[in-house]
């Protein structure tokens, strides 16, 4: 081969292999996707494992091409209101909320808050399954009321909300009367603390500790793995484990995002956010362990009522269903009452089995 010849094959390979490394990295780069996923508890939540969950999966699984930050504290905005705009405009990619949230968003759906309708988690979790009607229409109905916002799935993010108090147990719905219990600002939640003689008393989460330690309210309404986290532990020294609302988290995605991706990148995501859901409906369980075992040590009661006991409050929260008939009819309500009843049919099922 003359040194002419040699030098025309070498400029020829170069040019193949310049175009052959083009054509492998280009798709790379055009198919690189990135979520930001903001929400606004600290780092010792089940949100931020679930979070960490979903990331480790989706990264894995696409092999780098889509990638998942994590903001904490709501560092990219500064309150439900401004993240959920935030997220129908395409500035995050996914955030939560909960029910007392979504129902700003869904009025219908604060149905998934009526006191005392899911008799435990098994059922609330089957209920609320990404697999059941109801599910699809939470999810439509979030598409028709935002425009760009999907429903991808529900975890949950702290257990039971459960009556906790300062200086008096409550045993019975008669117990309530003239505490002023912290409430989220919805009436809703108001209607529930009211119907029992309560003096419902809006309070922002970040102002809790310092109005329970001051005596502007008596108790709240919340989770144990909260009230310890949040060192609430500190001023409140009875819970009464009365169960009345599911803390469940509704995870979303801007929509855009999402149609955005491939089929294959599609089930990647979906299936991450299934991962998820596991994790923050297990993490509340397991932790609540230590919680309760901190809450009696720093000498606290905790109070589990009897049947008739939690009958009495079954009872006393009638006016909060009432009141969600009157504004939204009963469409809703039988909705998730179908699909709580398949689930407790289909679990006597497997037990009878």
């Amino acid at each position: 081969m003359t040194t002419r010849t040699m030098s025309r094959w070498l400029v020829a390979a170069s040019c193949a292999l310049g175009v052959l490394a083009a054509g492998a990295s280009a798709p790379a780069l055009a198919q690189q996707k990135n979520i930001k996923a903001v929400f606004l508890a600290n780092q010792d939540d089940e949100d931020y494992d679930g979070l960490l969950v979903f990331k480790d999966f989706v990264e894995a699984q696409s092999n780098g091409t889509i990638t998942v930050e994590i903001f904490p504290g709501g560092q990219l905005c500064g309150n439900a209101t401004e993240c959920l705009e935030s997220l129908q405009g395409g500035i995050i990619e996914v955030f939560l909320t909960t029910f007392g949230g979504f129902g700003n968003m869904v009025p219908e759906a604060q149905v998934m808050d009526l006191p005392y309708i899911f008799p435990s988690d098994r059922v609330a979790e089957c209920a609320l399954g990404n697999d059941t009607e109801f599910f699809a229409k939470l999810r439509d109905a979030t598409l028709a009321k935002t425009g760009n916002i999907r429903l991808m799935t529900i975890g949950n993010t702290g257990g039971w909300r459960n009556f906790a108090t300062v200086k008096r147990q409550i045993k019975s719905p008669a117990d309530v009367a003239g505490l002023k219990l912290r409430t989220i600002a919805t009436e809703l939640d108001q209607t529930l603390v009211s119907g029992m003689g309560g003096a419902p008393t809006p309070v922002a989460w970040p102002e809790l500790y310092t109005s329970l330690a001051t005596g502007v309210v008596d108790g709240t309404k919340n989770g144990i793995t909260d009230i310890v986290g949040m060192k609430f532990h500190e001023h409140l020294k009875y819970i009464t484990l009365d169960g009345h609302a599911y803390m469940g988290a509704l995870w979303m995605m801007n929509n855009d995002f999402f149609e955005s991706l491939s089929a294959e990148e599609k089930k990647i995501v979906e299936d991450g956010f299934d991962a998820l859901r596991w994790t923050t409906i297990v993490l509340p369980k397991r932790r609540q362990i230590e919680a309760y075992e901190a809450f009696k040590q720093a000498g606290g009661t905790v109070y589990v009522p009897t049947d008739e006991e939690k009958a009495e409050f079954v009872s006393a929260a009638k006016p909060v269903w009432d009141w969600y008939v009157g504004k939204f009819g009963d469409d809703w309500l039988n909705a998730l009452q179908a699909s709580i009843d398949r689930c407790e049919a289909s679990i006597d099922a497997q037990r009878a089995s």
